[in-house]
């Protein structure tokens, strides 16, 4: 079975994307969700290098939103 590793990402106030690993020490970031996922890949095959295969990436989004009730 493959290895499954979950980044938390949350969007900045600028409009960019940050992205942490919840089980390694991976961190980046981008200016769109695309690049966000080009950093994302970069950087877990950085992480890995000297390993066989690379872990599936789960994203998970986490939105911050305030929501009136009237």
């Amino acid at each position: 079975m493959k290895n499954i590793i979950v980044f938390e990402v949350s969007q900045e106030e600028d409009g960019g994307f940050v992205a942490e690993c919840l089980t390694e020490d991976i961190f980046t970031q981008g200016d769109t969700w695309e690049d966000l996922k080009a950093n994302i890949n970069e950087a877990v095959k950085g992480f890995y290098f000297e390993q066989p295969s690379f872990p599936d990436v789960k994203l998970h989004l986490v939105k911050d939103e305030m929501l009136i009730v009237t």
